[in-house]
């Protein structure tokens, strides 16, 4: 198990808890992680990265690990304007100097949008499944049967019945996903016991079911972050230098064409599509490296 040290860094709603590699005051890069999994996704692209002189934060999500809300009152919202303001907060409050952001799942929505709302925050974007984000407009329309099939999870966490049975079983929903998701990939329970810690942190279900009841217009968003919510709905362009990743064996969904990335993406500098599932960073570490190592050096880095 990594013993890399846990950092903090306050924001206005939480103590965001990141490990932190390389030397300080490199050129930075922000490594995000999805849902279920947590920080242990990126060691080795983390070691990758820090060996070729980058600064690599890794922050926990919200909902995860040791990161911690401030208030008791505030929303455990998990929606996706909160995971991007998460983002731009953390930038802010480290005084990162325009970071390459790169993420997938829950992590690539992060990055993906803060490139959209905060382009001048950021030197480039490396996203799974490209635009990773939410068209909430369009979230009640059905998709084919078999597809359908691979969102029970979305649909469980829509009951009191699901909310309940993640508080319970939480390790075993993760990894049933991890396994459906990533079929070709043989994690240990040595890899999975690295991460299980994170999934009991004391506001990690409240997030998540608020994360898949938003998506489908089933729960309310935190009013502080409707201004954002609506400039998402117009799902403008990102014009910021992105290389996508696309994830040929995702068992959670089919990757989009390059055609498709581009369409969104009027800097598009790659589609890097790996034989991998869900969770590249961790199936394929030297590849996504090299992906933010590229846009690194696009720039002169």
């Amino acid at each position: 198990m990594n013993q890399h040290p846990v950092e903090t860094v306050t924001t206005s709603d939480l103590e965001i808890a990141y490990e932190r590699h390389g030397r300080p005051a490199a050129p930075p890069v922000v490594l995000l992680h999805g849902f279920p999994y947590d920080v242990r996704s990126y060691d080795g692209v983390a070691r990758i990265l820090a060996a070729a002189d980058a600064e690599v934060f890794v922050p926990y999500l919200r909902g995860f690990g040791p990161t911690r809300f401030r208030r008791p009152t505030t929303i455990r919202s998990g929606q996706q304007a909160a995971l991007a303001g998460d983002l731009v907060a953390m930038i802010e409050a480290l005084g990162l100097d325009r970071p390459v952001v790169a993420g997938y799942d829950w992590g690539g929505r992060a990055a993906t949008i803060t490139a959209m709302l905060r382009p001048d925050l950021i030197t480039g974007l490396v996203s799974v499944d490209g635009y990773n984000v939410h068209d909430l407009a369009t979230s009640g329309a059905p998709t084919p049967p078999d597809q359908e099939r691979k969102l029970w999870y979305n649909y469980y966490l829509h009951s009191e019945r699901g909310r309940r049975g993640l508080e319970r079983h939480r390790e075993a929903f993760a990894r049933l996903l991890w396994q459906e998701w990533s079929p070709g990939w043989d994690f240990t329970d040595k890899e999975f016991a690295a991460t299980a810690p994170s999934l009991h942190n004391p506001d990690f279900v409240a997030v998540a079911v608020h994360s898949y009841r938003h998506r489908f217009q089933l729960a309310t968003g935190a009013p502080e972050y409707q201004a954002d919510e609506d400039r998402i709905a117009a799902l403008p362009r990102i014009r910021v230098p992105t290389i996508a990743v696309s994830a040929l064996d995702d068992g959670l969904r089919a990757p989009k064409t390059t055609a498709e990335h581009a369409a969104r993406f009027p800097h598009l500098i790659d589609d890097v599509r790996l034989r991998v599932g869900h969770n590249p960073p961790q199936e394929a570490p030297e590849e996504f490296a090299d992906a933010i190592a590229r846009i690194r050096f696009a720039h002169g880095e």
